[in-house]
């Protein structure tokens, strides 16, 4: 299996320099439970587009401090891709910014969460069940870092998960995945990135945050749920 890895993280600062790209991290979490797949890192932001489809089995958006909704000359062009893959129903994994870019690109909206900022440790309720997420856990942890949420599914959409209220995740058919969290962190980076937030989360958020991750996500088993959409859709 060879997956293309759309990277769209604008973050350049000094603290994303001491730690893993993302598609780095998401090459880690992919072989974590697929050791011999092939990824190659896409780097959208930068104007990047695969040139031919066929060179790939699926692809993976990554996560960006960017919102979708931003003027940037790159996320226009990128959003009709997504269309297009969503046509050719090429299997697509989003994951924060990827599960946000996915839901307005086919016709969903984004908004600021009612919530704030959403970071740590965050529990899912599973709201119905796709081939491929048959085994994840009830209530399922993923680390979140995110202000937006998606307000409103494409229609053709089906909720998969939702976070305290909200939705956290939903399918297209055989060929859409998505989380609103982060499952490629690991635990270090995490907790490194909220006491980097610590000032813009506040301390009683930043407390809550903190708090929150003396417990660990469930990323082998979501890695896992990844690796089986991708098998089933190239069926």
């Amino acid at each position: 299996m060879h997956l293309a890895i759309l990277m769209t993280n604008t973050d350049h600062s000094d603290f994303a320099a001491a730690h893993p790209r993302d598609g780095e991290k998401f090459t880690q979490l992919i072989r974590m439970v697929r050791p011999d797949w092939a990824c190659s890192v896409i780097d959208i932001q930068a104007g990047q587009l695969p040139r031919d489809l066929a060179d790939f089995d699926g692809a993976m958006i990554t996560g960006s401090p960017s919102s979708v909704h931003d003027p940037l000359p790159w996320i226009a062009p990128f959003l009709g891709f997504i269309r297009q893959l969503k046509s050719a129903k090429f299997p697509l994994f989003g994951a924060c910014f990827g599960h946000q870019a996915i839901a307005l690109a086919l016709g969903g909206e984004v908004s600021v969460s009612p919530q704030g900022w959403v970071q740590g440790l965050s529990l899912n309720e599973q709201r119905s069940k796709t081939a491929w997420t048959m085994d994840l856990p009830t209530p399922l942890n993923l680390y979140a870092s995110h202000k937006e949420y998606v307000s409103r599914l494409p229609d053709e959409a089906t909720e998969l998960t939702r976070c305290n209220g909200l939705i956290s995740g939903f399918a297209i058919g055989n060929h859409v995945y998505t989380t609103q969290h982060h499952p490629e962190m690991s635990h270090h980076f995490i907790t490194a990135l909220t006491e980097l937030m610590a000032p813009t989360l506040g301390p009683t958020a930043y407390t809550k945050a903190m708090n929150s991750l003396r417990e660990r996500a469930d990323q082998h088993a979501f890695a896992e749920s990844v690796a089986q959409f991708f098998e089933q859709a190239a069926q």
